[in-house]
């Protein structure tokens, strides 16, 4: 068994926050289906924590971005654990509307909560759609990111 926690929110997102399924509001229930679908339990609380601490973020006033012209540095360990390909989607994402500098920062520490040494391309494009969906008035960068999730277009890569 090699799931991880965004193993567990992709499995979360597909089946209930995708607007078709209701959510599971008892948190034994969830983790119980959780577990019935093979995932680990620590990866389990890790992923509802995961969670628990985005829609604090939302509750958490931010900053709010100045301008519109940005040039974000890296420290080492973001350098790291978001490879170039990872940080140029971040780049693509918000040259293209998708993300603004406030939820580029807020994709970027979610991303690195995660309890992983490198978060891989596919796995960021999924923590911006679970960050967007969380987002008021995100809907448009939400559904163009839920499209390129899912059409997998890899072009911002050059």
């Amino acid at each position: 068994m090699n799931e991880n926690v965004v193993d567990v929110l992709i499995y979360l997102y597909e089946n209930y926050m995708d607007g078709e399924t209701p959510l599971v509001t008892d948190q034994g229930e969830l983790r119980q289906e959780l577990g019935e679908a093979g995932f680990p339990d620590r990866e389990i609380e890790k992923a509802l924590r995961w969670l628990e601490e985005l829609a604090a973020s939302q509750r958490t006033p931010s900053a709010t971005a100045q301008g519109t012209q940005s040039f974000r540095l890296y420290t080492d360990e973001e350098q790291h654990r978001l490879d170039t390909d990872s940080r140029g989607l971040l780049i693509f994402l918000e040259h293209n509307g998708i993300l603004t500098q406030v939820s580029r920062e807020l994709v970027i520490e979610r991303a690195l909560a995660l309890d992983t040494p490198r978060i891989s391309v596919e796995e960021l494009k999924w923590i911006v759609l679970l960050v967007l969906l969380n987002q008021p008035g995100q809907e448009i960068a939400f559904a163009h990111m839920e499209e390129l999730v899912y059409n997998e277009l890899a072009s911002y890569i050059h």
